[in-house]
């Protein structure tokens, strides 16, 4: 699926509002994501990356870490300092960097919106209860007509019905639709059984598809 309609891309960088940012405390346990290297950003500055590597390696993401947040945050000005904090905690632990540097790059993106979320918004992070609801779910391997939306849908209606889509599901949705990642790489962005992920983005899917009036609310 294509990757280059819904993403949300970064306008014109912000100046900055002051001197250099010290990035947060590390997520806790419940926002930890198994992928390799250093997510949180917290490796010795002998593990930084030269500017023309960080470049060569996650110049190509910089938008999808910005759609991400977006995604996540239902804020542009706060995705905005997201994806500008995990671009800072990649350059300082970019040395730790071990597999592709899109997945790696989305866990941080992940870590970062959750430490925003719990200091600027007193929120907890969503639970295993989160999939209790879970029923039955197609296979979401298998495009569905949700999914043929995204590809032909008004962009603008599009991106509102996947914000109101609960957390856990959006991210999925978001990470796979429209930034084309793996169920493994997902499964190891997000710390979540692969069938898990699975359930969620089937369930993602059948949200979109009420929302946009394609099928029947679920009773």
């Amino acid at each position: 699926m294509s990757g280059h309609i819904l993403p949300f891309r970064r306008g014109p960088a912000r100046p900055s509002s002051g001197g250099a940012r010290s990035g947060p405390a590390a997520p806790s346990s419940g926002s930890r994501s198994p992928v390799d290297g250093d997510p949180d950003g917290t490796a010795a500055p002998s593990q930084s990356l030269a500017a023309s590597r960080f470049h060569e390696l996650f110049g190509p993401h910089i938008d999808a870490a910005y759609s991400l947040a977006r995604y996540l945050a239902r804020d542009p000005s706060a995705a905005e300092d997201i994806a500008q904090e995990a671009l800072l905690r990649a350059y300082r632990a970019g040395g730790s960097l071990r597999g592709e540097a899109k997945p790696w790059l989305m866990a941080i993106v992940r870590n970062a919106y959750f430490d925003w979320r719990r200091r600027d918004r007193g929120w907890t992070v969503a639970g295993p209860e989160a999939d209790a609801a879970l029923a039955a779910t197609p296979d979401p391997a298998q495009e569905s007509p949700e999914t043929a939306l995204i590809r032909q849908g008004d962009v603008a209606q599009l991106r509102v019905a996947i914000e109101a889509i609960p957390e856990p599901f959006r991210e999925a949705l978001v990470l796979r639709d429209l930034e084309e990642l793996s169920y493994r790489d997902i499964a190891d962005v997000t710390g979540a059984p692969m069938g898990t992920v699975m359930s969620r983005l089937a369930r993602a899917r059948r949200m979109l598809g009420e929302r946009m009036g394609l099928m029947e609310a679920s009773a």
